[in-house]
């Protein structure tokens, strides 16, 4: 725990998704809030998306952490916080794209949460 994914448009050619991995990573290890190995991360490109129904350049960007519940909401807000300003920094985003960037925080029920690790 946690598990991170992002998903993201195929026409954001500039976004380096293992760097960005990286830096997501590096950033909940910050935090305090999780051990390094436990943190489990993935990205995946869009290539078939639409943003509404206008003709413009559109894409997103969009990050969903789950986490095991127990949280505080002021805990979720400062990762929600921290992880957006890591994704608004990850590279020089295209002029002529309207972006829509947004981090979603997930309760796991940690009644029901299942995991084994192997090999550690």
């Amino acid at each position: 725990m946690p598990h991170l994914h992002m998903e993201y448009t195929a026409n954001l050619p500039q976004l380096d998704a293992d760097k960005a991995l990286l830096r997501f990573n590096h950033a909940l290890v910050a935090s305090g809030q999780f051990a390094e190995y436990d943190i489990k991360s993935r990205a995946r490109k869009v290539e078939t998306f639409r943003v509404g129904t206008g003709l413009g350049e559109r894409g997103f960007v969009h990050v969903k952490l789950s986490l095991l519940s127990g949280r505080s909401p002021e805990i979720k807000k400062q990762l929600s916080q921290s992880l957006l300003a890591v994704l608004q920094e990850l590279c020089e985003w295209p002029a002529g794209v309207e972006l829509q960037l947004a981090v979603e925080i997930l309760d796991i029920d940690r009644e029901s949460y299942g995991k084994l690790s192997i090999g550690h």
